[in-house]
């Protein structure tokens, strides 16, 4: 059996985004979701920049291409993580996590109806069982004393619906890049194009709602720990993350793809614990443990 390197890969994108997602849930707060998703956008078009400026990329990006890639950028990351972080500012990042890993079943089905992808029973197993395991991870209540990672703000239902929509980018916009990346559209240059006009669709509606007399966010000042987070959060995710997701659907189904890619809300667990130091619960541990069932039987379909 060959090395299934590009569910590796979609595996490598989730844990970029569980390691992110203890960064910058008190970043978020602080700035509100808006300054914070374009803050961390010019840094990751900064670094992104400099990375093609230091190698050759590979594979051409015609004008059809580059299209494709910016409707997926302005769905999947304008969008999406725009919405991601509402969420996350509201229900913290485990109850984010468990809605935003619906974009699986959500990918798996768009897959199959627009691009005819087919699915063995046991893919469509593991999709399931996995997509059940990241649920039960993060979707139990946490105890009183919790930490403030975990405590929601604002309207809870505000939350969900942002988290839903998130999930909804996600898989839109991974669905839409599919076609484009399997014609070997280098990544770092795909990845570049997206955030710069997911970047530049920010920029023009942050401006016109400053015109508008609106500020887009809260207006506290931009502290150390706030401009930390969004380069830690523009490198690892958006930088590394969404180049190793789009290397991954280079090769990979969508449906199965986006799974791998979904359980960063398991992975985030251990992570939570070395920052908050509260132990995740049972409940949340079962999960876990369904979720790496379920991931391996996806890496088992063909085997």
């Amino acid at each position: 059996m060959t090395l299934p390197l590009h569910e590796l890969a979609a595996l490598g994108a989730a844990a970029c985004w569980a390691l992110t997602g203890t960064l910058v849930t008190g970043a978020v707060r602080e700035v509100g979701p808006f300054r914070f998703n374009l803050l961390r956008h010019l840094l990751v078009i900064l670094l992104l920049s400099a990375v093609l400026f230091f190698r050759t990329p590979s594979g051409l990006l015609d004008h059809n291409a580059a299209i494709i890639l910016i409707l997926s950028g302005l769905v999947g990351i304008f969008i999406g993580d725009t919405a991601n972080f509402a969420a996350v500012g509201r229900l913290g990042a485990r109850r984010a996590g468990a809605l935003f890993a619906l974009n699986a079943p959500m990918a798996a089905i768009l897959g199959w109806t627009v691009l005819g992808e087919t699915l063995s029973g046991l893919a469509i197993i593991g999709i399931v069982v996995t997509v059940a395991g990241v649920a039960v991870a993060i979707i139990g209540r946490p105890p009183a004393h919790a930490h403030r990672f975990e405590q929601t703000e604002g309207v809870i239902r505000t939350g969900i619906l942002f988290g839903l929509g998130a999930a909804l980018g996600q898989a839109v916009g991974a669905l839409i890049s599919r076609p484009v990346m399997e014609a070997g559209i280098d990544p770092y240059a795909a990845s570049l194009l997206r955030v710069a006009a997911s970047g530049l669709c920010m920029g023009v509606v942050g401006g016109a709602m400053m015109a508008g007399g609106r500020d887009p966010g809260p207006t506290r000042p931009m502290t150390t720990e706030v401009i930390v987070a969004a380069f830690a959060t523009a490198a690892l995710g958006l930088g590394l993350g969404m180049t190793l997701l789009l290397y991954a659907l280079s090769g990979g189904k969508v449906g199965i793809v986006s799974t791998l890619s979904a359980t960063s809300p398991v992975l985030i667990l251990p992570m939570l614990w070395l920052r908050t130091g509260q132990r995740p619960t049972a409940a949340s541990w079962t999960g876990a443990a369904i979720a790496c069932i379920g991931m391996a039987l996806i890496f088992l379909r063909e085997g």
